[in-house]
């Protein structure tokens, strides 16, 4: 039992540390909804004042999307950690996160696009006629608009999933409910990035407070 529990403990803190840089993954589990709902709160406010186009509420809400993405990468790379070192369960975790990662890099090069398009439009008019010349090239609606993101989603649903069995401790049975209604919502319409990103935030906050503690 005392190895059994020292092993664990030492699979929580290399996950509590882990991440790109130095940004620790409870940091990051806190950081991603927080700016995710941050995009959703920017933009509502920039349609309701009628100015969301080209120009500040456009570029702030978007900036706010990247960085919850990327802060979504250390988040990844530390809780497949915490599947396990051998055998299958860390393939699973492995699979699960890398196939995250993936979808964050396609949601990335979105948020670049999208700000890039802005920042070259005079008015939403021309905004509107950019995107639809970039995202008639062959290939890009599936690669970065449509089905590779949903990858994103996916893999994190499918590693809270795995580790709400593997790390009770740690990951509520709950959490993969939120993790999913929180994609749903969020899918249904943009205007619900606040509760969307609220869920994942609620699912993701014990495993926070686990590592930390």
């Amino acid at each position: 039992m005392t190895v059994t529990r020292t092993a664990t403990e030492r699979q929580s803190e290399t996950a509590g540390t882990a991440g790109t840089g130095r940004v620790p993954v409870g940091t990051a589990l806190l950081a991603g909804p927080v700016l995710m709902a941050g995009y959703g709160a920017v933009r509502l406010v920039g349609r309701a004042v009628g100015d969301y186009g080209p120009g500040v509420w456009w570029t702030v809400a978007h900036l706010l999307f990247l960085a919850g993405v990327l802060a979504f990468v250390p988040v990844f790379l530390g809780l497949r950690r915490l599947a396990g070192e051998r055998g299958g369960r860390r393939v699973a975790g492995e699979v699960a996160a890398w196939t995250g990662l993936f979808g964050a890099v396609a949601v990335v090069v979105q948020a670049v696009i999208d700000l890039g398009v802005a920042f070259v439009s005079a008015d939403k008019e021309a905004m509107s006629e950019m995107f639809d010349r970039v995202q008639g090239v062959p290939g890009v609606m599936p690669l970065v608009y449509t089905a590779v993101p949903m990858l994103f989603w996916l893999g994190l649903l499918a590693l809270v999933t795995l580790l709400a069995f593997l790390r009770r401790d740690l990951v509520r049975a709950w959490a993969p409910v939120l993790v999913l209604a929180g994609t749903v919502v969020m899918a249904v319409s943009l205007d619900l990035l606040p509760v969307g990103a609220l869920c994942l935030g609620v699912a993701l906050l014990p495993v926070r407070r686990g590592l930390s503690g």
